[in-house]
């Protein structure tokens, strides 16, 4: 928000379809896949950077909006899933929400990951915008980072940054980069990933837009 207005407490009127309000979003709503091991990984180890490939599975559904008082969000509830050809484990997995402020064209991405680690990275778009870019900052007490005691020591996040381009043929592609301080290693290092994801599936309606849209019994 631009400017925290005196009322912080009335909440505005939401529309029930969220799909329809989720500006640059509407084209991440989905089921995606790599359709193989497309992505890529450049990840810290002792003896120095590694590469892996790896394949994904990428799936985001409306929610009903949700509101802070005057600020009024529509968003997409997340889940990705990655593994390597060479292994059955799961390689990375990573909850969240991507969020959109049709007021402002502020747009958020929540990170959550099972090693002890979140994030929310901010940006800003238009509605029609054909890419994103969203930031977090160690340290910040908005759009920061916060990991667990060991990652704090060991693999120091500095910094987290998404860019993501949708592409002419409706797949979209991107790039994140983590800065990370590696303890016993010189300099900082970037964590970076990217991949291009192609629309294997539709989204489900979110909650309220299946009440209305139902017919009455």
């Amino acid at each position: 928000m631009a400017k925290i207005p005196d009322d912080i407490f009335t909440e505005p009127d939401s529309s029930p379809d969220t799909l329809a309000q989720l500006g640059p979003l509407r084209r991440l709503a989905g089921i995606w896949s790599s359709e193989g091991p497309r992505g890529v990984d450049i990840n810290p180890k002792a003896d120095g950077p590694e590469r892996r490939v790896f394949s994904e599975r990428f799936e985001a559904h409306p929610i009903d909006a949700q509101a802070n008082g005057p600020q009024l969000f529509y968003g997409l509830r997340y889940h990705l899933h990655i593994n390597t050809p060479e292994e059955d484990a799961t390689f990375h997995d990573q909850t969240g929400y991507w969020l959109y402020e049709p007021a402002t064209g502020l747009i958020l991405q929540t990170v959550a990951i099972p090693r002890g680690q979140v994030a929310l990275a901010s940006g800003f778009a238009a509605p029609d915008a054909t890419r994103l870019k969203l930031t977090a900052t160690r340290g910040q007490t908005d759009y920061g980072i916060c990991s667990t005691t060991f990652l704090e020591e060991a693999f120091r996040t500095d910094s987290y940054s998404i860019e993501v381009t949708f592409n002419p043929d409706g797949s979209w592609s991107y790039i994140s980069e983590t800065l990370m301080a590696v303890r016993g290693q010189k300099g900082i290092f970037n964590h970076k990933d990217q991949n291009t994801l192609f629309k294997v599936g539709e989204p489900n309606p979110n909650p309220l837009a299946q009440i209305v849209g139902s017919p009455p019994a």
